[in-house]
């Protein structure tokens, strides 16, 4: 009996032994404080002096310490190694596979160097982590940044690249393996939907690592040293979720999901729908994320089901940007339990919307009995580019002086001019062959012979009485197929060596910015005409997407307030439009972000009255209303005068019809700006733009972004702060410092009910957009005239005596189709007629409300 218990024992012994064993223990472990002269405790673990470690090799030129005197507490961060030069540390790898590397920055105060301004690189061997990053422009006192990388050899070469007559440092390297079957080679990419192999061999930097509704977790609470962060700052609407907890003990991992997959005080708190079974079968808990829209990113989302009493009663959908990532997703079936783990992969493919977000969302199934969606934990990781860098677009060779592949050099270079000879020979024959066919090919399309064919726009044209389709000769040639669309008013026709030229070869110094649909640069024509050229991205479905509609939009919309098309090219399957140039740029960089001078606030309403014509205009001046669906600061452009001009029409949409109230269709559209009706609903009006103005409106007052994570939560969204202020009638306390003492009272009262009454929660409760521009030119008014007017209390007119009214007008229909006659190329030459003489007719206060259906 005896020798039994002792045997039961030993067994239990054993299990609990091999439960603890079984914890990963790194093979490699590099805890490196750099300057220090002893060892430091942080957070639990034991980071040893770079000079003293027997397995490490530092190699620079020129060195120092930089201390934090003022520090009385023994922190990685109270040291720094700085260097005037190129210099790296050697790591001696034990173990082949992913490795963590964990950056450490803090710009210590000191009278020698000015580390806040230290414009930092440090690339591997093959990738380049970070890229002239610097403290210059951030409030932040220290910066933590996290990698994966595959370390294929012994060595793991860290390089820290100083940029010209300036410093680099660096407080505390973390160089640790990663458990070998962490991070999959392949997931599920979205959009479309197909896997991604090939994971292995690229580099990932963590952007976000999210508990929802949990703590703070750090090293302590991670056995593998990763930081936890609580998600509260990134939901969407802070009030739609609620909070579940169980006890981590209950937690139930699984051969397929263990510790190291996520500590179970993730697994045991999570996100849950606040508003369970609301009216609306389609509100969604959303995260809202920023990105840099030049990477995909892997995403990894955690589940455990901790809500639900029964197996088979939670059933809900996951989203990731717009895609449907998982369907009908039922946790207890998926693992045979409840309290049990569970995590998929994906990775979002291209570019997300050009708002520079993405957004992760859980929703109900429609099917469910239970209305109810969870999440317990997310991961977002920034993964490598096709130059090998988490950050910009170029490559380590091109980052340390003198390039990498020294080795041979001169071998290489009696080499490479052979096969230049060669190669420069070979390519004048090519050029000329292809400059003899291009020429015979643009002859047999000439107008006489009736050439046709465009590569990349089957789509019908307004005004056309056909459509325009593709043909097997596009598919054969790369040259001009101008003479298809010489008719469908888009413009003039530039050959592909005219864009080349304009834009100096789409010179990255003359970029103007980047979205889904591509990259937009700054061009001077032959004639000296500026133009913005818009080059989209073939490989974007969004970027193809957005290039349609907004052709169909231009084809038929002219306005002194929107942004007007020049021309287009379409040579070798490119997809090129040509805009007027706008020499003042997006409204916002006026407001902050920049360092231009304060805007007064006489200019400000006209700039906001300018972008409200312009919307007004697409709600009203077409035989079907347009709706915007991106207003914000950086779609309205000012041109050399700071006239104020909508752009991008990319995710426009023809609104409801008379018989409608409203268009049903997928949620887009700039988090921060997004209507909330539309976003539960997904039912879009014209109130939906009325409501991003709002949002513009309290921006161009406050001058701060629309949403800011940085801030405590109830400043992060403008609208709800603002609107808070508003209703205090306080709003003065919050506006942009520059316009203190410089506002007539009235004029701000009646701006801040117009913005109030834009940011109503239900769009029945919104006015117009001509509603909007009447108050707006009241307000502008009151401002101009304000020794002379007494506070208003209404929408009236009567307060503002001497004003002359235009006689009313019916609406003119044709606006909705620009002028057949006009072939002038530029801003408003040509096609600017019907608009100019709308406004010339209108009183100089109240342009464009003489229209019944304007009110």
């Amino acid at each position: 009996m005896f020798t039994k218990s002792l045997f039961l024992l030993l067994l239990l012994f054993l299990s609990c032994y091999t439960s603890f064993s079984t914890l990963f223990n790194p093979p490699d472990n590099y805890l490196i404080s750099c300057g220090s002269s002893q060892n430091i405790t942080h957070q639990g673990r034991t980071f040893v002096p770079d000079s003293l470690h027997s397995s490490l090799v530092l190699k620079t030129g020129n060195s120092s310490i930089a201390t934090n005197s003022n520090s009385t507490t023994n922190s990685i961060y109270q040291t720094a190694r700085v260097f005037s030069g190129l210099a790296s540390y050697r790591f001696k790898i034990k173990s082949l596979g992913r490795h963590w590397i964990r950056l450490h920055f803090s710009p210590i105060k000191n009278s020698t160097w000015n580390l806040t301004s230290a414009s930092i690189s440090v690339v591997t061997e093959d990738f380049v982590l970070l890229n002239n990053f610097s403290f210059k422009n951030s409030n932040a006192s220290y910066i933590f940044k996290e990698y994966t990388v595959n370390v294929t050899s012994d060595f793991l070469i860290l390089t820290f690249i100083p940029s010209n007559d300036s410093v680099v440092f660096i407080n505390a390297i973390e160089v640790v393996s990663v458990p070998d079957n962490l991070i999959p080679d392949q997931a599920l990419a979205l959009n479309p939907s197909s896997p991604f192999t090939g994971l292995s061999q690229l580099a990932f930097e963590t952007v976000y690592r999210l508990n929802m509704g949990g703590p703070l977790l750090t090293s302590q609470n991670d056995t593998l040293g990763r930081q936890w962060d609580n998600d509260a700052e990134y939901l969407h609407v802070n009030s739609s979720v609620l909070v579940v907890t169980a006890n981590p003990s209950s937690i139930k991992y699984s051969s397929s999901v263990t510790q190291e997959t996520a500590p179970n005080m993730v697994y045991a708190t999570a996100d849950t729908m606040g508003e369970a079974n609301v009216a609306s079968p389609n509100f969604n808990v959303t995260w809202v994320l920023p990105v840099d829209p030049e990477f995909r990113y892997f995403v990894r989302v955690h589940f455990c089901d901790i809500v639900s009493q029964g197996l088979n009663s939670l059933v809900f959908n996951l989203y990731v940007n717009d895609d449907l990532a998982l369907g009908s997703l039922d946790l207890s079936t998926l693992t045979n339990g409840l309290k049990v783990p569970y995590f998929k992969d994906f990775v979002s493919n291209g570019s997300v919307e050009s708002s520079g977000v993405l957004t992760v969302s859980v929703g109900p199934d429609s099917q469910a009995d239970i209305t109810n969606a969870t999440m317990n934990g997310l991961e977002v990781l920034k993964i490598s580019n096709e130059a090998k860098s988490l950050s910009g677009v170029s490559s380590v060779k091109s980052l340390i002086p003198g390039g990498s592949g020294s080795k041979g050099k001169k071998k290489a270079v009696v080499i490479g001019s052979l096969v230049g000879a060669v190669a420069v020979v070979l390519l004048i024959a090519v050029c000329c062959y292809c400059c003899l066919a291009a020429s015979r090919k643009q002859r047999s399309t000439s107008p006489q012979e009736g050439g046709n064919g465009h590569p990349w726009l089957p789509l019908p044209l307004y005004g056309l009485s056909q459509t325009l389709t593709k043909s097997t000769a596009s598919h054969k040639s790369a040259t001009g197929s101008c003479i298809s669309l010489a008719s469908t008013h888009l413009g003039r026709c530039f050959m592909f060596q005219e864009i080349m030229d304009a834009t100096n070869k789409f010179d990255e110094s003359l970029l103007l910015g980047v979205g889904g649909f591509g990259r937009v640069y700054k061009g001077t024509l032959e004639d000296g005409t500026k133009v913005a050229v818009k080059r989209g991205n073939p490989r974007s479905e969004q970027g193809m997407a957005e290039f349609r509609t907004e052709i169909e939009m231009l084809s038929k919309l002219r306005h002194r307030h929107l942004v007007s098309l020049i021309g287009y090219c379409d040579e070798r399957s490119e997809m090129i439009l040509v805009y007027e140039y706008m020499a003042n740029g997006p409204l916002r960089s006026h407001l902050y972000g920049a360092d231009l001078p304060p805007l007064p606030w006489k200019q400000r309403l006209e700039i906001c009255i300018g972008a409200a014509r312009g919307l007004h205009y697409l709600h009203t001046g077409a035989s079907q209303s347009i709706i915007h669906r991106d207003v914000k600061t950086t779609n309205i452009l000012l041109d050399e005068n700071l006239v104020a001009k909508v752009a991008d029409f990319g995710l426009s949409k023809t609104g409801p019809s008379l018989d409608q109230t409203h268009v049903s269709t997928a949620v887009k559209g700039s988090f921060g700006y997004l209507d909330p009706e539309y976003f539960r609903r997904q039912q879009l009006t014209e109130k939906s733009d009325v409501y991003s103005f709002g949002v513009v409106l309290m921006e161009v007052l406050c001058c701060r972004p629309a949403l800011n994570p940085v801030l405590p939560r109830e400043q992060v969204n403008i609208a709800e702060w603002a609107m808070a202020w508003q209703k205090k009638g306080l709003l003065d306390q919050i506006m942009d410092s520059n316009l203190t003492g410089k506002v007539n009272p009235a004029s701000l009262k009646k701006f801040g009910e117009t913005a109030e009454k834009c940011l109503a929660e239900y769009g029945v409760d919104r006015p117009s957009m001509g509603d909007v521009l009447w108050n707006l030119e009241y307000a502008l008014q009151l401002e101009e005239t304000s020794s002379a007017l007494m506070e208003p209390d209404d929408n009236s007119t009567n307060h503002i005596p001497g004003i002359p009214m235009a006689p009313m007008e019916p609406f003119d229909n044709s606006m909705s189709i620009i002028d057949r006659g006009g072939g002038g190329v530029g801003g408003n030459s040509g096609t600017g007629t019907d608009d100019d003489a709308e406004d010339a007719t209108t009183s100089a206060v109240f342009s464009q409300l003489v229209h019944p259906r304007g009110r």
